[in-house]
Parts: structure tokens; C-alpha cells; sequence
């Protein structure tokens, strides 16, 4: 007799409950499904109607479980009792955490709100952060750009606009030529993942240039290993290939951009490198050898080359003719070029006719009407399949700059800027050159700086410098030193602030940002500048407050912690405002919001959302923006705020639902019910740009009429791309000694020779300073794409696929330093030495040695065990790098943004010789943090989930 089969369940519910919400675990923004039970979170899914993943979701994504569950985190606000860095504290309630902190904050308000440093790391909320700044009155305030991708959206926004990730993407439904530079695991992942899919079925061709072949490289149709740093040149050189063949699309440069407007060519003069003006101020351009008419004028064909004389007898050429004659120049041919790059001359010269064949020979187009700026009307959209996208990998260099300006050259030259085929702009960008935002300065009668403290310099008159020139912001940004620094300087902020310069702070406020650790350059001294005393035995910072979720290395060094919520139990907005997660095709933004109570997830555990204590503390130091007339708070909460504040009329953190009833969008009334009409909706919304205003959106009348309407613009003028920089002209001749606002004589030479108006390249300020026999080898780092932005080394699931990192280095390069596979070697720096294990990789240029970016930690801090791999055997490249140049007279920065060089790094390497009977280990090591290690509350959850299940007890 057969036995009956058992009654199995095999698809068991998963939960009792799904809400939708945006995930945090890295910079992507994916909108997600958050599957529940008995209030306890069981499985995270992509939302496959969210318009940033489209229910895509990748590894750090469903790990968001276990980020909620760690057990790094933190449960009360923390109150140092022992010295800094012991991790000694005090659990206290919020009620004297809020009055400490008040009674810090209040009389820095009174006395001098420069006193206060502010910043923030990867909050995803600088809407409101820069904006409590302001109204706090401190310049001192910025965000975590300045030491990750400020080259690139300054560059951007100078040149074109618009930028690469958060501003732009490319055309993946119409490309048939994408080249990847600097880009590894990086952000905007998930759409990335999904554009690349979409090229691969449908042949295009992918080239990746990167020192290292892994992630979006490893699927590239070709791999171009080029040596750090030279990317621009690279770049000048396929540029100068194409103008010398012709290949360029000069329709497109003066429909488009500035190519011919005239520029002054007056060696000495006060306007020499400034665009001829009439006397209304419209650029003029030639029209032929006597005449000359507005440079926007249509119905002319102006000319693009020549010199020419004005009526006031001074000569001026069109800004292409200076293009022209830079990147001809023999110094950028391929073979002048190829040794210092990497790259031979002749794949040089192959890439040059691929993108040229791309763009023109490939070009089609879209049968879609549509009206230009000027009234003009065309049938269809002229395409050029070339796309490009870049990140960091060319940003954090001391020449990062000027490299992004010149990929934004070299696109501009093919016609291939928001062309169908081609990068395209996210709405709310492009902006106007440069955006219209310049950084605050002066305080108001109550206090209020007259605009956030971060923005865009149009010339030397917006630095923010003393009468003397002299910096008036902590890490210097806006300064004569770094005067593009739009993002602020964050990895500058505590040397300074611990030696005074500009002046003394009170207070260093943070919010998630690991200066400790992975996050700052000279991490050894960082944390002697964090601990160090006066004579008197006072810290010189003398407090500082830090607001984190987890155990992170940085909690150790305040004096007062305030303990933030998980992504999963707070409201938060990602705003059109701040970083958008637009795509070219629509308009976007999105929250989100508790799917989990804070008070119920563990006993004991009383924790807030730094947002919510923010507009708390706010109102009871009394800024004006967070108090009502008669002193009381303004906001409930963040939440409050996100619904209720306008940053101008009708215009608020959110776009979607506006209006008493929601009825209408971008610009309208609060709606009271607007965060449940979201929520109603996925958590986001969504508004499609009209079909006619998809591209060219820089002088479309359809799109630029709709990006006004919508709040994005405040004019429907066209926006013309810069191939020549008159902003920052303005710079050089002030160094040069003209106007009204000029450098003190120790900057004077710096300013001149960086401030070019048109892309240059110099070598990376540490390879210029150290001799390349001395330090061979260049070191960089990456983060992987398990952990991208994640900060997921305690995360158990993300654990499980590296819990330590080595250094990896070719077969060749290490066969010239005698290095067998998985060596102990000595690392050494201009700065320093680390050992760490060698791994042979074959995939990275051979000159340069590479490694995964903040896997190595702290013992002590997460929570991990003492003998964890991440704090044994794992190591920062950190302790190579210097926060100031190996001259020591500027900091590691790029000279025009101040963006942190992370990856001018220098180094040689040699074998360690072995230690008799020692486990070996890397170092530095660091006394532990005495944090506490970790407990099994991911493990005793899933066991409890399992005998619920089951209905046993466990």
C-alpha cells in the first residue's frame, strides 16, 4: 500500500504584511517592498512600478534586513565619560541629551555662529541640513562631496549644465557607443545595470577606461587599463584626433554652445580672455572679416576660426579657434601622449574613429516636431549614438577638474550632449552656467545667513574671504585656494579645526560621517588631532556632538552621540531640491517612511531621526525659520516639515500632490495628506517630461517652458554650453592683478596657472612632489559593489562574501619585487608604511596596485568580535594618504574644487620579512575601541521567526 505523500506548503507566505518604501543602502534610491511579519521585517524586494529600479534590486538592497537588525546599533544617546576615543560613555534620555546639546549650540548662536561646524556624510537629506545651517548663521557647513565627486558636478555644472550620475544618463535606449571612465561599482547602480543590459542585447559596443577591470568593466567590450591620473590627456588626445580628421559636428557647436562667441585677445588688458560685449552686453560673434552681430542672433553663419579686429581696434578670435589651436598642438597626438597613459598609440587612434564612426556615420533621427529656444522649428531630432558616463575614478584626482571638463569637451565636439543617441540631462537640470546659487556670506539682522552656505561661485567677488583675502570658512572652501569648492571641503574640517585655522570652533557637529576612520585622510594623525589638549588639558575642539544608527569608528570621539533611527523606521524626503531621481524622461522624487515602530524593535532601544532631532534643536536654540512668532516650534517633526515648509512659495521638499487636495504639481499649496498620498503610490512620484521636450533640453522651448513651470528654472532662456570658461577666466585675471577683488600674493601664481578657461592637464600633485623611482606605483581604491555606499561591514549577509581585503597587484608587477601570491608586503607612501597581503590579480594596470575601500576596520568598533578579519587582517589604504600635499602647503585637493585626491596616491612595495611564530596581522593596529562586541540578535530573530512558524518555542 502506498504511503500518502505529506501535505507540504512549498510557496509559504513570507509575511503578513508589504509596505513600499525607498531603500538606503546605497545611493541608488531603489523604491522596495518591505515584506512583514508580526511587525518584524522577512524579506526586502524591489517595486517593480518604481521608476528608479523597476523592481530590480541588488545584493545590498535585500540586505537591508540585516542593516536593520544589527547589532551595531546604537540604543541611547551616549554621554562621554572617559577620555576621547576610550569609548567610555553614559546611556542618557533625549531629554538631557537635547539640553546639552542646546546648551552648546544656544550661545555659539548669540556669540558667533561660525563657531559651529556642521557637516553632514551621505545623509541624502542636504534639503534641509544646508538649510538649518543657514538659518543657524554659520558659513561653516557642507556635505559629503567634497571629499567623494565635487570635480564632476562642478565640472559639469560649469561646462554643460548638467553632470554624469545624479544630473544625467545615458541614452540607453538609442546608444550604440558607451565609454565608461573611472566608473567601477558605482552609484546609480541598479538603472546602470539595467542600461547596460539593454546595450548588450542589442550589440552596442562598451569600452570601460579604469586602472582596474571589475564590475561594470568586467562586461565591457574592451578594457582600457590607464594609468591613474591621465584620463585627460587621454581624453585631449582622441580630441585631437577628431580635429584633425575633421569629425566634428560644427552645426551642433553653434546651434548649441559658445564655440563661436569672440573672446578677447588682449595680452595684459583687463578683459584679455573675456567675450566681446556690445554695449547691452550680448556676446558678439564674426559674421566675416568687418562684421560682426550678436552671438545669438539666428539666421547668421558665424565664423568659428580667424582673428579679428573690433571696432575699439583690440583683437579677438572665436572660443573654437582656441580649441583648435590647444588641442592640435603636437603635445596631445596620441603618440606624445601613449607612454605616460598607458594606452598605445595606435588604440588611441582606434577609439577616436570608433566614436567618430558612431556619431556620424551611425547618426539617425527621430521623427519628434519640436521648437527650439528661438522659435525655430524642426520635423526631427538629429541623434548621435555616442554616450558617456564617468565617476570618481576621474574625479578624485588633484587634476579632476579640468579631466571631466574635458570629456564634456570631447562630447560636446561629436554633438553628443542631450542629442538622441547621447548623454541626456535628469530633470530639474541642465541649470544655467553656472547655476544661479552663490554660497552665503553675510548674516541677516536675526542672525540668518543671506543664502545656504554652499552654491556657485560666478566670480571672485562671491569667495568667502576676509578684506584681506583671507578664508573665512574652517576647511577654506570658497577661498582663494579652492575657490569652485561648491560642495564644501569636509576631509580638510579637523586638522583645521584643531589648529585654529581660520579661528577657533566650539563645536564640530557630524552626522554620519566616519572621520575617524575610512572617511578621512592621515586617519593615525586625524585621530591625534580628534584627542590632542591644550596646555590648560582642553581638547582643542573642544566638543564635538555625532549623530550615527551604529557603533561606527567615529562614535568613539564625541562627546555627545545622538543615536539615529534605521532607514526603515523614519520619514525622509528625496527631493527634486537635493539629489533627484529623475530620469530624462521624467521627473522625480520620492520618501520614505517608518514600516517599522523604533520603540518596538529591541527593549530598550530609544532612538530618533537625526532629521526630527535637527528641527527640534533648531527650535530650542530659536532660529527663525524653526519658531513661530511667539517662540514656539514651528515643525512637529520632519515629517511636519517635509509637508509644511516652502524653501519659496509653492515650492517645498516634495513636487507630487501638492494643493489643498493634491491637485496639482511641483508648485502649490502643502497638502496635508500629501506623505499619505505618496505612500498610497509606492512611496514616490513621478511626472513625464512632454514627448516634444526630451532632448536637447538646454534650448528646447517645450522643455525649458515645462522646467519653468514646474519651479526647475526661474527663466525660460536658453542655456548655451560652455566650450570656453568665462567664469573662470575672471579668476586668472584677478591673479594677474586686475579687478576689484584680487589674491593675496602667496596664491597668486596657483590661480593663474590652474584657472584655465579651457581643459589642461598637469601631473597629479603627488606624483609632481615625489619622484616616480621613489614611489613606482600607484594605489587606489574602490569600494565593492556588494558594499557601495552600504556601510555594510557589519551587515551578516554582505559579511558572508568578504569579511577581509588584500592588495592586489599584477603577476608582472609583483614578479619585478620579488612578491609571491599572498605575501605579507610593506606599502610605503611619501607618508607612511602599512603590510598587508598581496593577492596576484591580473585584472589592473601594472603600474598600479588597487584594493577593496573600507572592508578593514577598527577593532572594537560595529559590534564585530575581537577577532574579526575586518580589524585582523584588514587594512585602509588611508594611513598612505596625507591630507595636505607632500609640500605641505596646500591641502590634497584639486586646486579649483578642493575635492580630496584620493587617488594621486604614490607608493613602492617590498616583501615583509616574517615574524618567528607571530600570527601575522595587518598594520597599523589601533588600541580597540571598547564599544562592546557583538552580540546574536540576527541569529536569536531568525530562530524566533522559525518557531513561530513551526509553533514550537524557542
Amino acid at each position: 500500500m502506498r504511503q500518502p505523500e505529506p501535505a507540504i506548503d512549498t510557496s509559504p507566505s513570507i509575511g503578513d504584511e508589504v509596505k513600499t518604501t525607498t531603500c538606503y543602502m546605497c545611493a541608488c534610491r531603489c523604491g522596495i517592498k518591505v515584506w512583514l511579519n508580526d511587525g518584524q521585517i522577512r524579506y526586502i524586494q524591489g517595486n517593480p512600478d518604481h521608476p528608479v529600479n523597476q523592481g530590480v534590486l541588488c545584493a545590498k538592497g535585500s540586505a537591508g534586513i540585516m542593516q536593520h537588525y544589527s547589532p551595531a546599533r546604537l540604543d541611547k544617546p551616549l554621554l562621554r565619560v572617559g577620555e576621547r576615543g576610550s569609548g567610555e560613555f553614559r546611556e542618557i534620555e533625549w531629554d538631557e541629551a537635547l539640553d546639552i546639546a542646546t546648551s552648546w549650540l544656544k550661545p555659539i548662536r548669540e556669540r558667533n555662529p561660525d563657531e559651529l561646524a556642521f557637516f553632514t556624510g551621505r545623509d541624502q537629506s542636504q534639503a534641509l541640513t544646508g538649510w538649518w545651517a543657514q538659518q543657524f548663521g554659520t558659513v561653516n557647513y557642507a556635505a559629503h562631496g567634497g571629499f567623494c565627486s565635487v570635480n564632476m558636478a562642478a565640472a559639469g555644472l560649469y561646462t554643460v549644465g548638467g553632470s554624469f550620475w545624479e544630473f544625467g544618463e545615458p541614452d540607453w535606449d538609442h546608444t550604440q557607443y558607451l565609454m565608461l571612465w573611472g566608473v567601477a561599482e558605482d552609484h546609480d547602480s541598479n538603472p546602470i545595470k539595467l542600461g547596460l543590459g539593454k546595450l548588450k542585447a542589442r550589440g552596442a559596443k562598451i569600452v570601460a577606461v579604469n586602472p582596474v577591470r571589475s564590475g561594470y568593466g568586467a562586461i565591457a567590450d574592451e578594457w582600457i587599463g590607464i594609468r591613474p591620473g591621465t584620463d585627460g590627456l587621454f581624453a585631449f588626445a582622441l580630441i585631437h584626433e577628431l580635429l584633425n580628421a575633421d569629425r566634428i559636428d560644427l552645426d551642433y557647436l553653434v546651434r548649441y554652445t559658445n564655440a563661436h562667441w569672440l573672446v578677447i585677445d588682449d595680452p595684459g588688458g583687463a578683459e584679455d580672455g573675456l567675450f566681446a560685449r556690445d554695449l547691452e552686453g550680448h556676446p558678439l560673434c564674426a559674421i566675416d572679416s568687418h562684421r560682426f552681430a550678436r552671438a545669438n542672433d539666428t539666421g547668421i553663419a558665424p565664423r568659428v576660426v580667424g582673428e579679428y579686429t573690433l571696432r575699439d581696434g583690440r583683437r579677438a578670435v572665436p572660443a573654437f579657434h582656441l580649441v583648435a589651436q590647444r588641442y592640435l598642438d603636437p603635445q596631445y597626438a596620441p603618440d606624445a601622449v601613449s607612454e605616460r597613459c598607458g594606452i598605445p598609440a595606435d588604440t588611441i587612434r582606434r577609439i577616436a574613429r570608433e566614436l567618430a564612426e558612431a556619431a556620424f556615420d551611425r547618426a539617425f533621427k527621430l521623427p519628434i516636431a519640436w521648437t527650439d529656444a528661438w522659435g525655430r522649428e524642426h520635423d526631427s531630432m538629429q541623434g548621435r549614438p555616442v554616450s558617456m558616463h564617468a565617476m570618481r575614478g576621474i574625479s578624485a584626482h588633484s587634476n579632476g577638474f579640468h579631466t571631466c571638463r574635458a570629456l564634456h569637451v570631447l562630447q560636446m565636439l561629436l554633438g553628443a550632449v542631450d542629442a538622441p543617441g547621447s548623454f541626456r540631462y535628469q530633470p530639474p537640470f541642465p541649470k544655467p552656467l553656472p547655476p544661479p546659487n552663490r554660497p552665503g556670506k553675510a548674516r541677516q539682522a536675526n542672525g540668518v545667513l543671506d543664502a545656504a552656505p554652499l552654491g556657485f561661485v560666478h566670480g571672485p567677488e562671491d569667495l568667502v574671504v576676509d578684506e584681506a583675502g583671507a578664508p573665512r570658512r574652517i576647511d577654506h572652501a570658497f577661498s582663494w585656494a579652492y575657490p569652485l569648492s561648491a560642495h564644501g571641503m569636509m576631509h580638510t574640517v579637523i586638522r583645521n579645526a584643531w589648529a585654529g585655522d581660520p579661528y577657533p570652533i566650539d563645536t564640530l557637529m557630524m552626522f554620519m560621517a566616519n572621520m575617524s576612520w575610512n572617511s578621512s585622510m592621515n586617519t593615525a594623525q586625524t585621530i591625534a588631532w580628534l584627542t590632542d589638549k591644550r596646555d590648560d588639558g582642553e581638547y582643542r575642539i573642544p566638543r564635538i556632538i555625532y549623530a550615527d544608527a551604529y557603533a561606527s569608528e567615529m562614535v568613539a570621539y564625541a562627546d555627545l552621540v545622538l543615536p539615529d533611527t534605521t532607514y526603515l523606521e523614519r520619514f525622509d524626503a528625496i527631493s527634486l531640491l537635493d539629489r533627484p531621481i529623475s530620469d530624462a524622461d521624467g521627473a522625480a522624487d520620492a520618501i520614505r517612511h517608518p514600516v517599522l515602530d523604533p520603540a518596538k524593535q529591541r527593549e530598550g532601544r530609544d532612538v530618533r531621526g537625526f532629521q526630527s532631532v535637527l528641527i527640534d534643536l533648531g527650535a530650542r536654540v530659536g532660529l527663525p525659520g524653526l519658531t513661530n512668532e511667539d517662540g514656539s516650534p514651528k515643525f512637529r517633526d520632519y515629517a511636519d516639515y517635509i509637508v509644511r515648509h516652502e524653501r519659496a512659495p509653492g515650492v517645498g521638499l516634495l513636487a507630487g500632490w501638492r494643493g489643498a487636495h493634491g491637485e496639482v504639481e511641483a508648485k502649490g499649496q502643502p497638502n496635508p495628506q500629501q506623505l499619505q498620498r505618496y505612500i498610497d503610490n509606492g512611496g514616490f512620484w513621478r511626472s513625464e517630461v512632454p514627448e516634444d521636450a526630451r532632448y536637447f533640453k538646454m534650448a528646447n522651448r517645450g522643455y525649458l517652458d515645462w522646467a519653468q513651470k514646474m519651479g526647475f528654472l526661474g527663466h525660460a532662456d536658453p542655456i548655451v554650453l560652455q566650450l570656453y570658461s568665462e567664469t573662470i577666466q575672471k579668476f586668472r585675471l584677478a591673479a594677474q592683478g586686475h579687478g576689484a577683488v584680487q589674491p593675496p600674493d602667496e596664491h597668486r601664481e596657483r590661480v593663474a596657472t590652474y584657472f584655465d578657461p579651457l581643459p589642461t592637464w598637469y601631473e597629479p600633485f603627488e606624483g609632481a612632489q615625489t619622484t616616480r623611482e621613489g614611489f613606482p606605483l600607484s594605489a587606489v581604491t574602490q569600494r565593492p559593489m556588494f558594499m557601495y555606499h552600504a556601510w555594510g561591514s557589519q551587515n551578516a549577509w554582505l559579511r558572508q562574501i568578504a569579511t577581509r581585503n588584500w592588495l592586489y597587484l599584477h603577476p608582472d608587477t609583483a614578479a619585478r619585487h620579488g612578491i609571491r601570491d599572498e605575501d605579507w608586503i610593506e606599502v610605503t607612501s611619501h607618508h607612511g608604511t602599512i603590510t598587508v597581503q598581496a593577492k596576484f590579480a591580473a585584472n589592473v594596470q601594472p603600474d598600479t596596485v588597487w584594493t577593496w575601500n573600507a572592508i578593514g576596520k577598527r577593532r572594537g568598533a560595529w559590534k564585530l568580535g575581537k577577532d574579526a578579519p575586518e580589524g585582523r587582517e584588514g587594512f585602509l589604504l588611508n594611513h598612505l594618504i596625507s591630507d595636505i600635499t607632500p609640500r605641505g602647503d596646500y591641502a590634497n585637493a584639486d586646486p579649483v574644487t578642493g575635492q580630496a585626491a584620493w587617488f594621486d596616491l604614490r607608493v613602492r612595495i617590498a616583501r615583509s620579512a616574517p615574524k618567528d611564530g607571530a600570527v601575522r596581522e595587518s598594520s597599523p593596529q589601533f588600541a580597540p575601541l571598547a564599544m562592546g562586541e557583538a552580540d546574536d540578535a540576527p541569529l536569536r530573530y531568525g530562530a524566533q521567526f522559525r518557531a513561530k512558524r513551526e509553533g514550537t518555542s524557542s
